[in-house]
């Protein structure tokens, strides 16, 4: 630890994060961005401390490594990379997804795989990993404000590393032997009270600093998967990708009441409020009532078959490979646990499809993140935005024209 980050008894997480932002600010030991304040630090000499990582064991066996996409790992992706692993990095914040599967091109130059170890290359040379894949990633790396060396780790307080290792969890990708690393500045490495660590706290295995490779022989336990009851539904509203968990929790039996829900949250929501609350503000959807055009039969609210014409252009969105055999009450259901219900539904079960119309594009687009790698009967459904988007209802899918009537 440096000598110059003291600690005083009875200090919180957050008073540990400023300290170590303000001397790593007062000490001129960062790089862009800057100031580090509310940052996983980009410290001096973080290239330095990722070149210790292929030193380690589990890195050797590791095939499938998962590294977030901060800017002090930067070379703990490329080495990755150069070692010809399969690296997975975070999307940001997880507003789009889960993860992007790194995925450079053939003999790529150390110059390229340097690129695609960049933010921008996560961009150009990636695809999507969603809750479906199945992959087993057997080394995690973190960024840290502040760690200590028994394996206590502080983030920068938004929890997404904490999150991406739950929602890990609950897809069977790790266990709880995978070994988690993080990569700190010496300053950062400091003591840390365990009583200020919770439930869903991620720990580390290892500690990489400039100066040292520290074990720390952690045996507290892991997060087991999301704790349901400490999300509210804000965050829930913020990543459409644990929407999705939820709902697979919930249809799997477990119990999955949010924070906002919990009887001993103030002014604590029955869950059916959640409904109601998707009725209101600009870019939740305006009803939850559904209605549903079965082949050319139009099965539905009059009220609302009068609203959209009166509105006139609808935004569609399409959603396809829906397993046969599937009804559409199954869709609407999973509409509605994802506050997505539309003005009017198309469906076409026979073809393995149907058509979701909202009131304007924002509402589209929104829900076609929330239903991103959404699952009915075990099959992951395709959700996109329609082609040819018709003012009269009309809209086209690879060539071919559906009217709804």
């Amino acid at each position: 630890m440096e000598a110059g980050v003291r600690l005083s008894a009875g200090v919180s997480k957050w008073d540990i994060r400023t300290k170590i932002w303000d001397y790593m600010e007062a000490n001129n030991l960062a790089d862009f961005p800057r100031p580090v304040h509310h940052r996983i630090p980009n410290f001096k000499g973080a290239s330095h401390a990722a070149s210790r990582l292929p030193g380690l064991q589990e890195f050797k066996t590791a095939r499938t490594i998962k590294i977030n996409p901060d800017a002090p790992q930067k070379t703990a992706r490329f080495l990755t990379l150069e070692a010809r692993k399969t690296l997975l990095v975070p999307t940001p914040r997880l507003r789009t997804g889960l993860f992007n599967k790194i995925v450079p091109p053939p003999e790529a130059t150390k110059e390229i795989l340097r690129i695609c170890a960049t933010s921008q290359g996560v961009k150009d040379y990636s695809v999507p990993i969603g809750l479906d894949a199945k992959v087993q990633v057997d080394l995690v790396v973190v960024g840290s404000v502040a760690v200590s060396e028994k394996g206590w780790r502080i983030g920068k307080g938004e929890g997404f590393a904490d999150m991406e290792y739950a929602i890990m969890v609950s897809m069977g990708a790790i266990t709880e032997d995978t070994p988690i690393v993080t990569i700190v500045h010496d300053c950062q490495v400091v003591d840390i009270a365990e009583e200020l660590l919770d439930d869903h706290d991620l720990t580390v295995d290892y500690i990489l600093t400039p100066t040292r490779t520290i074990k720390t022989g952690c045996k507290r336990p892991k997060p087991r998967g999301i704790i349901w009851y400490k999300i509210s539904y804000e965050v829930l509203e913020r990543i459409p990708i644990l929407k999705n968990l939820r709902y697979r929790e919930k249809q799997a039996g477990k119990d999955v009441t949010l924070k906002d829900e919990h009887p001993d949250f103030p002014n604590a929501r029955k869950p059916a409020d959640s409904d109601e609350n998707a009725k209101t503000g600009n870019t939740k959807l305006q009803t939850e009532s559904t209605s549903a055009q079965i082949g050319h039969r139009h099965v539905g609210n009059d009220s609302l078959s009068t609203k959209s014409e009166t509105h006139g252009a609808l935004t569609t969105v399409y959603v396809g490979n829906i397993p046969p055999g599937t009804r559409v009450s199954e869709l609407k259901s999973a509409l509605r646990e994802f506050h997505a219900s539309p003005l009017r539904l198309s469906w076409q079960g026979a073809q393995g499809r149907a058509f979701l119309d909202y009131t304007d594009k924002m509402t589209a687009e929104s829900v076609v993140s929330s239903l991103k790698g959404l699952n009915l009967r075990g099959q992951t459904l395709r959700v996109e935005m329609a082609k040819n988007q018709r003012n009269k209802g009309q809209v086209e899918i690879s060539g071919q024209r559906h009217k709804y009537e």
